[in-house]
């Protein structure tokens, strides 16, 4: 197949792999997956570029885009190795950042501790200013203050500045002074305005924020310069755009900035492309699994909709929004498609704690060294080495070769760290790593169904990333979900989920109105404010306004609450009956999740008003077709199916040969994944190319 440019570029990096497509005009793509190559996270990026375009004999000058989707920033959290970062706040709030909120990840935990600040104490500094709620002047900023805290941060040789003052959401002009002071006499250091990262109210959650976003930038900084460094090697100097946490893609140079909204880009981009699949497909309700080599995400669509979350944790056991119970990692108030995640990937390793039982996660063997059966160094047994043991994952070279899969490797660190210490069967060790891996993939999924009073049965379960598909028949028969979907190269699948995105960017003001028609006047000064704002982004960034579509929302509570509602806005002004339906829509959803209406005697207030704006690209909406050969598979392997099944010498097909309703046990093993389907499941393939499963009555 001949390709015609332009071209684009995705490009997932993930904990063990990274993923590069490359799309033509025409929707054909061609693929590789290639190891990650931590901590340099680009170069294997820029190696599968450069290998797509040498066997497409392209070049990189017929290159339109690339959109890439990372977790630079998150891993610099993870591991604790962002920048030297200093806070710089109003006097007396020294120590919002350490204090938190009253919240715990286990309510009886006696012995729990909250995580250490990434901003130690002696690197907050206290600056003389006030401002008051309607922003009168108090305090204003002193310049002897100023002076002694620029002295402080060179002398601790700080790499990155937080500033967060007092009332800075709505009135940050004492922040922009701090921040032209600290960019003239401080040349070389980053800094984050919390006006220019996060204009909402909330002095915890916007502090917290504002540091992460300072933590990350410099690493955030250096990984896309040497990105954009590499591929103007390839001869590529077409836009570089980055996913965000809430879906939809912004340029190099805003990801720079305010790195903090893109920490979930890869994972969102996996939801986007379920959801274009679902739709596709005519699902309404979908729950997504994206199961990789680190770390499974699990998420839900209802109703043909992505559910959205206002903030999330970053470095807890279980990373997710809209939780009861939180505390156990690093806050971001920011959109983000609502995500559950969780340590449980390929590269999990197995290991038995002091008591003897048997453990899996959260540590990874992630690419380097990888588990053992890759032969790159690895020692300890995974979850990839238990599926190869159990039979699921076929010998030899793996998607392109880069990795070999040796079952010598994998029998024998199973069978040497878990089997003969517990003194159990080689394959019951196995399995049991299987199943407790598993069991810690549920917690993901419970997370966004159950615990939100959704019942999972009313669901299809959609399967990808490398993992995905080797766990979902279990994973689906544990929640009572009768059908799996596996999309065509589901451990590319986030990667397709790139070029499916368009332009996006988001913007927030905090207000206090009261939802009344004396109020509309000046609620619709805020939306035009913003509007404008957003329109001249846009702009700035080459799209004319008429390509730029406009969704509005607003957050509202009764009176002396202490929690918001969220709830859409269409972009008509708010006249009198405008102002009447927004304050009924209000009423009753508050009473749909709380259980009440309010009395006329409290008042609604609007304390936020949002605005998203998007850009989607031309052909975007188009399907995509694999330009690779098909993966021939036609073979036997013996696989263990638990003590109910044993071991059953099971037919191995690649997705190309089903035709009509097969039974379990089958292996489908592709380019980039194998689908396990269980012994109680029937499996087809749809017109679209999707393998199919179903539970059937046992």
């Amino acid at each position: 197949m001949k390709p015609t440019g332009p071209f684009r570029v995705g490009a997932d990096v993930g904990g063990t792999f990274t993923d590069v497509v490359l799309a033509d005009a025409g929707g054909n793509v061609w693929t590789a997956k290639v190891p990650s190559t931590p901590p340099d996270f680009e170069t294997a990026v820029l190696n599968g570029i450069s290998r797509l375009l040498h066997g497409t004999a392209a070049s990189g000058s017929e290159v339109a885009e690339v959109v890439h989707g990372t977790t630079v920033a998150t891993n610099a959290i993870l591991e604790r190795r962002g920048a030297l970062t200093a806070l710089i706040t109003t006097r007396g709030f020294r120590d919002v950042l350490e204090l938190r909120r009253i919240r715990a990840p286990q309510m009886y935990d006696l012995f729990f501790q909250k995580p250490p600040e990434l901003v130690e104490r002696c690197l907050r500094f206290e600056l003389g200013e006030r401002l008051t709620a309607r922003g009168e002047v108090l305090d204003e900023v002193d310049p002897n203050d100023l002076n002694r805290i620029a002295r402080g941060l060179k002398e601790e040789k700080v790499e990155s500045v937080a500033v967060c003052l007092l009332h800075a959401y709505a009135w940050p002009q004492h922040e922009t002074l701090v921040g032209d002071y600290l960019r003239r006499n401080l040349p070389d250091v980053q800094i984050s305005l919390s006006s220019e990262v996060l204009r909402e109210r909330k002095e915890y959650e916007r502090t917290a924020t504002t540091v992460v976003n300072a933590y990350v930038r410099p690493v955030m900084r250096g990984y896309l310069a040497a990105m954009r460094s590499g591929l103007e090697a390839l001869g590529i100097r077409s836009p570089l755009l980055i996913m965000q946490s809430a879906g939809g893609l912004t340029p190099e140079e805003e990801a720079a900035r305010r790195p903090v909204y893109m920490l979930e880009s890869g994972p969102a981009a996996g939801v986007l492309a379920s959801q274009a699949t679902a739709r596709h497909l005519g699902l309404e309700n979908v729950i997504t699994l994206d199961m990789g080599g680190t770390t499974a995400k699990a998420s839900l669509i209802e109703e043909g909709r992505v559910r959205y979350s206002p903030e999330y944790e970053v470095g807890a056991s279980l990373s997710a929004g809209n939780r009861l119970t939180g505390g156990g990692g690093e806050l971001i108030r920011a959109p983000s498609i609502d995500l559950a995640e969780v340590g449980s990937g390929g590269g999990s390793i197995a290991y038995l704690d002091g008591a003897g039982g048997l453990r899996v996660g959260p540590r990874s063997a992630g690419a380097v060294p990888g588990p053992a059966c890759y032969s790159r160094g690895g020692e300890e047994p995974t979850v990839t080495d238990a599926n190869v043991v159990l039979g699921y994952i076929r010998p030899g070279r793996l998607a392109n070769g880069d990795i070999a899969i040796d079952p010598d490797a994998a029998t024998s660190t199973v069978r040497d760290r878990i089997a003969t210490p517990l003194g159990m069967d080689l394959l019951q060790a196995a399995e049991g790593i299987h199943r407790i891996a598993n069991a810690r993939t549920m917690r993901a999924l419970r997370a966004v169904s159950t615990e939100r009073g959704r019942d999972p049965r009313e669901f299809v379960l959609m399967a990808f990333g490398g993992s995905g598909p080797v766990h979902a028949a279990g994973l689906a028969r544990e929640l009572h979900i009768r059908q799996v979907i596996v999309p065509p190269l589901p451990g590319l699948f986030s990667a397709l989920g790139l070029l499916a995105s368009g332009v996006e960017h988001h913007d927030v003001r905090s207000c206090l109105l009261f939802a009344t028609d004396a109020e509309a006047a000046s609620l619709e000064r805020v939306r035009q404010e913003l509007r404008q704002k957003m329109l001249d982004r846009f702009e700035a960034e080459g799209y004319a306004a008429s390509r730029v579509a406009l969704s509005w929302s607003a957050d509202l509570r009764f009176q002396g609450q202490a929690s918001e509602i969220r709830l859409e806005l269409s972009g008509d002004p708010l006249d009198g009956p405008g102002i009447q339906a927004l304050n009924e829509a209000f009423e009753t959803e508050h009473q749909r999740l709380y259980g009440h209406r309010s009395d006329p005697e409290n008042p609604t207030e609007i304390i936020a008003v949002r605005l998203v704006g998007q850009v989607a690209a031309p052909g975007r909406e188009a399907g995509f077709r694999h330009g690779a050969s098909a993966f021939a598979a036609r073979s036997r392997r013996q696989a263990y199916f638990g003590s109910d099944y044993g071991v059953i010498d099971t037919p191995v097909v690649a997705r190309s040969d089903l035709s009509g309703t097969a039974r379990g046990p089958l292996l489908i093993d592709e380019y980039d994944s194998t689908i396990v389907v269980s012994p109680f499941m029937s499996v087809r393939r749809d017109e679209h190319g999707n393998v199919v499963m179903e539970v059937e009555d046992e």
